[in-house]
């Protein structure tokens, strides 16, 4: 065994030894079993196991791989020949099989496929080498040539193309005297050409341009004044195409129409916009709209009856003009300049309505009064009636409390009679305080109880102290021979009379309205009042005045505060020391008692008494400042009268005695008062006692 051995390694080594240059393997098995028997790989062929028998490597169990595979494809198939890969390549392997003297083995080899290849793949570079060198050579060789023959060309294509570029100075290099040589000459003389004509074409260029620059620089501050100018005025102003859209619009259009840049109105269609329909919302079609009918008509139109509507939906009234504009002949818009009309419309129909109107009370006026008459004065309107009535007391409530007041008894008057009459009854103000009222169908016991009504409700109605009444008279044309202006004449000339006799005691009624105003606001002055008429009635006796002269100046004491109406009831009713402000309120109800009873013949005599009731003696006194015997001498008996009495409490609650009074009373005798008739009057009183 050990021979056998010994003997087989010297195989394995051989084995190695001839496939080592090669990088193949070889192995020699036995062919049914797959046992080495030799191997070049350096592996034992058997080993000892642990119980002492031998077991001997096999080519199915491991072993190189290439050899493995093959001897499994020879198993298989018998193949001797055949082509392995496997991770380190391709491997070419052949199984031959040895028989001899009972031998049965099989010898397998496998070379790499790379030790047949590499010799053909060192020839393919060797000459691929050779093909880049000839090529190289080649290409460099070609190179030369062609960049020796194309130069000229493209010294002459770069010129061309910095040229076109705008370099005009640029040239070709002429290099030889060939067909590219000329067509490089004949490039030159044609760009010194352009330059030429260039450099002149740029000197007029800018000429030209100065020249349009200025120009436009013009035309440009003239289109700034005139749109200075459209932005200046108060009219407001818009263009349109001939389609009707939008072209301008001035900064009072766009004030007007509610709009903030003139960008928003810009290519709209200006007839949908701002015009499309009446102020009662009919609509306007675009064939109606007289803005419209000038773009196709090309003549002007005017309207001072429509509105236009802003961008907030609202309409106002409008006056406009619109105006075709053309351009070489041809019809290419229109200019539209418009106002807003709404305040000259108000004006226009306010004047329309004053013209047959009343301002103030808003009933007829005479102009249209007397229109009435000759309408209504016909047959078919018989019996015609007509009242004339006169205000009483306007004068009196202008005097005393001022204009408004007396418009306010106008305005009421007015509503008062509108109330009673009838919608086909002709109502007027004929003059200051006279109205007028024309009735149809109306004949003597209907016009009374129309009369009675008006009374009546008059009698209803107070204008702050004065108390309403109207004097009015009537007529009534009862047959179509009575001419209406008899009448008219006749109905004032009853009114005129009724007036007249009835003044007495209308002047009566209006004192007597103006003292009970007086009192209900401030009892005190009722006290006040008729202590001081007792006073004065018995002062005049004490200075033995006649008897009427007495009792005219006891109606003076009671009357010498009647121009305390005039003040308001906190003033009136004061306790203490008056501001300097309200003393001057206060001071002036003398001379509104002087206006109010100069008013009436009953009480006119005593008028300048009421005046001079606050004059003193020494000329400190109001209003006016009279002194010594220029204040008359009821005023003077009625100074110390009043005087004594609001010393005695009438307007303060700390009250002196009649002794202190009349000690305060002779104090002043002099500076306030009369000497004489503080001697007098301290007489009298201190005899009642």
């Amino acid at each position: 065994v050990l021979g056998v051995h010994i003997t087989l390694s010297k195989i394995n080594g051989y084995l190695e030894e001839t496939i080592r240059n090669k990088g193949g393997v070889a192995a020699i098995v036995e062919r049914e079993s797959g046992a080495y028997v030799a191997n070049s790989m350096g592996l034992p062929n058997f080993s000892l196991l642990p119980d002492g028998r031998v077991h001997r490597l096999s080519a199915k169990e491991g072993g190189d791989a290439v050899l493995k595979t093959a001897y499994e494809e020879y198993l298989r198939k018998g193949a001797h020949g055949m082509k392995i890969e496997d991770g380190a390549g391709a491997f070419f392997v052949r199984m031959e099989e040895y028989r001899l003297n009972g031998l049965d083995l099989l010898i397998s080899s496998a070379i790499p496929e790379r030790i047949f290849t590499a010799g053909v793949f060192s020839s393919m570079r060797l000459a691929l080498a050779l093909v880049i060198l000839v090529l190289l050579a080649a290409i460099t060789l070609y190179s030369a040539l062609a960049s020796a023959f194309m130069r000229p060309m493209e010294a002459l294509i770069d010129a061309a193309e910095q040229f076109s570029r705008g370099d005009l100075e640029k040239r070709a290099t002429v290099v030889r005297d060939d067909e590219i040589g000329r067509l490089s000459r004949t490039f030159n003389a044609m760009a010194d050409n352009i330059y030429l004509l260039v450099g002149t074409l740029e000197s007029k260029v800018k000429e030209r341009t100065a020249k349009l620059e200025k120009a436009n620089a013009a035309l440009n501050e003239s289109e700034d004044r005139l749109r200075l100018i459209l932005d200046s005025t108060a009219e407001a102003i818009y263009g349109i195409d001939a389609e009707g859209r939008c072209t301008f619009a001035n900064a009072s259009c766009l004030r007007m129409l509610g709009y903030g840049r003139e960008e928003e109105l810009l290519g709209r269609d200006m007839h949908a916009l701002i015009h499309y329909s009446q102020r009662d919302g009919r609509p306007i079609r675009q064939d109606e709209c007289r803005i419209f009918q000038v773009l196709g008509m090309g003549e002007s139109a005017f309207a001072d009856d429509e509105v236009f509507w802003r961008a907030d939906g609202d309409s106002f009234d409008v006056e406009y003009s619109a105006y075709p504009q053309y351009k070489d002949g041809k019809l290419v818009g229109a200019v539209v300049a418009f106002m807003d009309n709404t305040e000259r419309r108000k004006n226009r129909a306010h004047i329309d309505f004053l013209t047959y109107h009343d301002a103030l009370t808003g009933l007829y006026n005479r102009m249209y009064f007397e229109r009435a008459l000759k309408s209504l004065d016909a047959e078919e309107h018989l019996p015609v009636a007509i009242i004339f009535g006169d205000v009483n007391g306007l004068k009196l409530t202008n005097d005393v409390f001022g204009h408004a007041a007396g418009d306010t008894l106008l305005k009421r008057s007015a509503e008062i009679l509108k109330k009673v009459c009838r919608e086909s009854d002709v109502v007027a103000r004929v003059g200051g305080d006279e109205f007028a009222v024309l009735l149809p169908r109306t004949g003597p016991e209907a016009v009374k109880k129309v009369i009675e009504r008006i009374r009546n409700e008059f009698g209803k109605e107070r204008i702050l102290a004065i108390k309403a009444s109207i004097s009015m008279g009537y007529a009534v044309k009862t047959g179509p021979d009575e001419q209406l202006e008899r009448t008219v004449k006749d109905a004032e000339d009853a009114m005129y009379k009724e007036k007249t006799l009835d003044r007495k005691s209308v002047a009566a009624e209006m004192v007597r309205t103006i003292l009970e105003t007086l009192y209900a606001r401030s009892p005190r002055e009722h006290k006040h009042s008729l202590a001081v008429a007792e006073l004065c009635a018995d002062a005049g006796r004490a200075l033995g005045l006649p008897e009427p002269e007495t009792r005219r100046l006891r109606e003076m004491g009671l009357l010498h505060d009647i121009g305390k109406i005039a003040v308001d009831d906190a003033l009136l009713n004061k306790n203490g020391t008056f501001t300097n402000e309200e003393r001057k309120n206060i001071e002036q109800h003398p001379a509104v008692g002087y206006r109010i009873l100069n008013l009436f013949d009953d009480t006119i005599d005593l008028a300048e008494g009421v005046l001079y009731h606050h004059e003193n003696w020494d000329g400190s006194g109001y209003p006016i400042g009279a002194r010594g015997e220029e204040i008359p001498r009821q005023a003077r008996i009625l100074r110390v009268a009043e005087t004594y009495d609001a010393l005695r409490g009438a307007f303060h609650s700390s009250a002196m005695s009649s002794e202190e009074a009349l000690a305060e009373i002779e104090r002043h005798s002099g500076g306030m008062f009369d000497p004489e008739i503080v001697k007098v009057f301290i007489g009298m009183m201190s005899g009642a006692k």
